[in-house]
């Protein structure tokens, strides 16, 4: 894929897209129309020159925090969870390869039959060669969020900034789907968002990005074009750092 390369703030990203995000109004399974919109937007910031890393949550297929919930034991829960990233893994590989994308998964769960372990140099190595990554299977350890993987890998890689794509157009002081009156932030510190208990990511991916320096932009991913206005460095969503 041929790729311009000048203009942009952020090089080499990690994207965080929720499970649910890939079913749209179905709220189960996928919508292959949404998924459709999701990868073109990928592909726009590929060929802007932005090397890509993408982790999927597992929502729109299995929950393990839900299934411990309703009394299943949270360690096979969880492994469940895993599983339901690597298939959201595979369908959105295939339809970016179907739009000329470049792409491999590489799972913390070994299963060679469907998709590389994740080695970090080799991992590396991929985005040398302009490929865009998927990775699965969250951190291979139950108890770990996919927001928890999205921080690790993003360090691993070597990535500029997480941009976790959600339903809302940033962070807020309380839910705004609940409260109207809800404050939205243009910028935050990730201390500010640790003492306010904001729910942007899970409570253990937020010091690892603290620590490593790592800012976070979350933005609204149904807003056409947002992830390549946060990668040319344009005001969209909410920043932490």
């Amino acid at each position: 894929m041929i790729r311009v390369a000048d203009g942009l703030k952020y090089r080499r990203i990690l994207l965080k897209l929720s499970g649910e995000a890939l079913a749209g109004a179905k709220g189960f399974g996928f919508d292959f129309d949404r998924v459709r919109v999701f990868c073109d937007e990928i592909k726009s910031v590929i060929e802007m020159g932005a090397g890509v890393g993408l982790v999927i949550g597992g929502g729109n297929i299995v929950r393990g925090t839900q299934l411990a919930a309703m009394g299943m034991d949270r360690v096979a829960a969880d492994y469940m969870g895993m599983l339901g990233t690597v298939i959201n893994a595979l369908a959105l590989q295939d339809v970016l390869e179907k739009e000329g994308v470049d792409t491999r998964v590489m799972t913390a769960i070994r299963m060679e039959e469907l998709a590389e372990p994740f080695i970090r140099r080799r991992a590396l190595r991929h985005f040398e060669k302009g490929r865009t990554v998927i990775f699965a299977a969250g951190t291979g350890n139950p108890y770990f969020s996919t927001d928890t993987a999205a921080a690790l890998r993003a360090i691993q890689i070597k990535a500029d900034v997480i941009i976790k794509a959600t339903s809302v157009d940033g962070v807020y002081s309380a839910d705004p789907k609940k409260d109207p009156g809800a404050r939205r932030y243009e910028e935050i510190s990730y201390r500010d968002v640790m003492l306010a208990e904001l729910g942007v990511m899970d409570q253990t991916a937020i010091p690892l990005c603290k620590e490593n320096n790592l800012p976070l932009i979350v933005l609204n991913v149904h807003q056409a074009g947002s992830v390549a206005k946060a990668v040319r460095g344009e005001r969209v969503g909410t920043i932490i750092s």
